[in-house]
């Protein structure tokens, strides 16, 4: 398949380019498109045949779920059995934006997309290309993020290009957009309380302020591989069960004081040098300059979650290009938008944490 790489101005939207995309998800195909959180790989939701093709380019399980993509809240009814209050409340204050809810389905989505649940995660990004792609396709864009499935997620189009090229019909490149570079947070709304099933840019805290109340699923934090995260265990929203995010190379991180952190970091990363092997460092702005015997990339400044957020997938992606042999991190507290970051980093590491005494 030769893959159509078309770029596009968020400012000043080339609806000849959209007309064209478009025409592909009215027809089953496939085209790779920015959000405001990361790129998604969009085929029609509704189309099963669509949905297992999306699964295919991304090597991605069929049992983890896909998050149908939608432009106006009135479209919600063809998707959805019913729509809690408590559901009302946080689309009046967080979409369009980077929150999926999960409902109950109507019959008429497919398996397919849902991962074979009776529930449906639906989101109303906020990008002015997403949101004009799905205008024009008039239909639910399912939409998981638009890289090789386990790779971390993509933040600009080179990254969609060296993932899927070949596997997929168009890449709109609209770099030009501000990405926050984590995916959305997902609340499962179907119970009588709210629960956050993955963490993102909008925070426990602001969804406390919206409705009261919520809980936090189990899995999004833990540090080790629970029995839930394999066997039967069945995924109610994308990232729960699989690894994700993950770099190449063995990926290790620390936890602990800062100071005695740095100091295990640089021996094990002398050890790892001495072994003949290339390491890379994920360092914030604060610790960069205490590091040695590795190649060190910072991820953003401590006292700025947004630029760690920001940054995160492209500094594990440049340690692929460096092909380094291991990366050893900090880790980071996981409060506020800090629970997004380390929920992703938890699973680039694949749960390979190191207490430090």
């Amino acid at each position: 398949m030769k893959t159509i790489v078309k770029k596009v101005d968020p400012d000043n939207i080339d609806m000849d380019i959209i007309r064209q995309a478009s025409d592909i998800i009215k027809n089953g195909g496939l085209v790779v498109f920015p959000t405001e959180t990361v790129y998604g790989l969009g085929g029609d939701g509704m189309l099963p045949s669509a949905s297992k093709k999306i699964y295919e380019a991304k090597g991605r399980p069929s049992d983890n779920p896909l998050i149908i993509h939608i432009s106006s809240i009135s479209e919600l009814e063809n998707y959805v059995k019913d729509i809690p209050c408590n559901a009302k409340i946080l689309m009046d204050n967080f979409w369009p934006g980077p929150m999926t809810l999960i409902f109950n389905k109507k019959e008429e989505v497919p398996y397919e997309t849902t991962g074979g649940l009776e529930t449906v995660a639906i989101r109303m990004p906020s990008h002015p290309i997403a949101n004009a792609l799905i205008k024009e396709s008039k239909t639910g864009i399912a939409a998981p993020s638009a890289n090789l499935s386990g790779r971390p997620s993509p933040t600009k189009a080179s990254h969609c290009i060296e993932d899927l090229s070949g596997r997929v019909d168009m890449i709109i490149d609209g770099d030009k957009g501000h990405i926050i570079g984590l995916e959305s947070t997902i609340i499962d709304v179907t119970g009588d309380v709210p629960m956050i099933l993955r963490p993102g840019y909008i925070t426990k805290a602001m969804i406390n302020e919206a409705i009261g109340e919520v809980l936090i699923d189990k899995v999004v934090l833990t540090k080790e591989k629970s029995q839930l995260l394999k066997g039967d265990y069945k995924p109610k929203a994308p990232g729960m069960k699989y690894r994700h995010y993950a770099p190449k190379a063995e990926f290790v991180m620390f936890e602990g004081e800062e100071k005695r952190v740095i100091e295990v970091i640089n021996q094990r990363a002398k050890e790892a040098k001495f072994q003949g092997k290339k390491v890379g460092i994920i360092a914030t702005k604060e610790s960069f300059s205490q590091y040695e015997n590795a190649n060190v990339i910072s991820i953003g400044s401590r006292k700025n979650d947004e630029s760690i957020a920001a940054s995160l997938f492209d500094v594990l992606r440049k340690f692929d290009e460096l092909e380094v042999d291991i990366i050893f991190g900090e880790t980071f507290f996981d409060e506020g938008l800090g629970m997004a970051i380390m929920n992703r980093l938890i699973k680039a590491a694949g749960y390979n944490i190191e207490k430090v005494d």
